[in-house]
C-alpha cells in the first residue's frame, strides 16, 4: 500500500507591475522559448504613454439644474471633436492628427501623430438634448445639458435615520 504524503499550498509572490524596460527583456527572453508569442497584442499597448493613445480625463457632475461634462483634450481642436447625445447618453470622439516636418540643408524630420478616442458615459438623468450647449477653450471641453422638467422633479432628500 502506497504511503500518502500530506499536500502542501504551492508558495506563489504576489504579482508586481513591471517597469516598461522589464516587460521589454521579459518578452525579449519570451520570444526565443516561444517564437510565435509575437503575435499577440504588442506589449506596449499596455502603456497608455507609450502607446500614443488620447483617453482625455472626463468628469461628469450636476450642479444646479444641468449635468455637466467636462473633458481635458489638449492639443485638439473643436473642429475634431464630435459629441453625440440623447435623453440617456453621451458620447464625445475625436481624432487628433499631427505632423510636423522640418526641412534644412542637410537633413529632413517628418514626424507624424495619430489618435483617436470615444469615451461613452450613461447619464444620471434625463436631459433636454436641443438645449444643450459646449464649449471648447484651452483644451478643456465644457458640455452642459439641462435635466427635463421630469428629471428634476424626481430627485428628492432623503433623511437619515
Amino acid at each position: 500500500m502506497l504511503k500518502k504524503s500530506p499536500l502542501s499550498l504551492a508558495k506563489t509572490e504576489p504579482a508586481s507591475t513591471l517597469t516598461p524596460f522589464e516587460e521589454f527583456e521579459r518578452r525579449f527572453e519570451d520570444f526565443f522559448r516561444r517564437p510565435f508569442s509575437m503575435m499577440e497584442s504588442p506589449w506596449w499597448t499596455r502603456w497608455p504613454g507609450l502607446a500614443g493613445e488620447v483617453s482625455p480625463a472626463m468628469d461628469i457632475y450636476e450642479e444646479g439644474g444641468d449635468i455637466i461634462v467636462k473633458a481635458e483634450i489638449p492639443g485638439m481642436k473643436k473642429e475634431e471633436i464630435h459629441i453625440d447625445i440623447n435623453e440617456k447618453t453621451v458620447t464625445v470622439s475625436g481624432e487628433k492628427k499631427k505632423e510636423e516636418k522640418v526641412e534644412r540643408k542637410d537633413y529632413v524630420h517628418l514626424e507624424r501623430t495619430y489618435g483617436s478616442f470615444a469615451r461613452t458615459f450613461t447619464l444620471p438623468a434625463e436631459i433636454q438634448t436641443d438645449k444643450a450647449r459646449a464649449t471648447f477653450k484651452d483644451g478643456v471641453l465644457e458640455l452642459r445639458m439641462p435635466k427635463t422638467a421630469e428629471a428634476a422633479s424626481r430627485s428628492r432628500k432623503v433623511a437619515i435615520e
